[in-house]
């Protein structure tokens, strides 16, 4: 049930990510997923563990990072 409830966190935070970057709804479910779980781990591992905990993620941390992994992301894959 951990698993689970870890991929819907980092769901929501990948939405989150996208809809403060504008590159949410290019984005499938799949790709939000792994912004928000990448996300928050770059983030935690720049920012720290602060702020509210969900699924073992800190939430203001991990959308930070999400942020900045679709930022990056779609830099390098976004059209030309």
């Amino acid at each position: 049930m951990g698993l689970i409830w870890s991929l819907i966190v980092g769901a929501i935070i990948g939405v989150i990510a996208g809809a403060i970057t504008n590159k949410g709804e290019s984005m499938g479910w799949i790709a939000n997923i792994i912004a928000g779980l990448v996300g928050s781990a770059v983030g935690q591992a720049i920012f720290g563990s602060w702020g509210p905990s969900l699924a073992g993620m800190a939430v203001i941390p991990s959308i930070i990072g999400a942020v900045i992994v679709v930022a990056v992301v779609s830099f390098f894959l976004g059209r030309k």
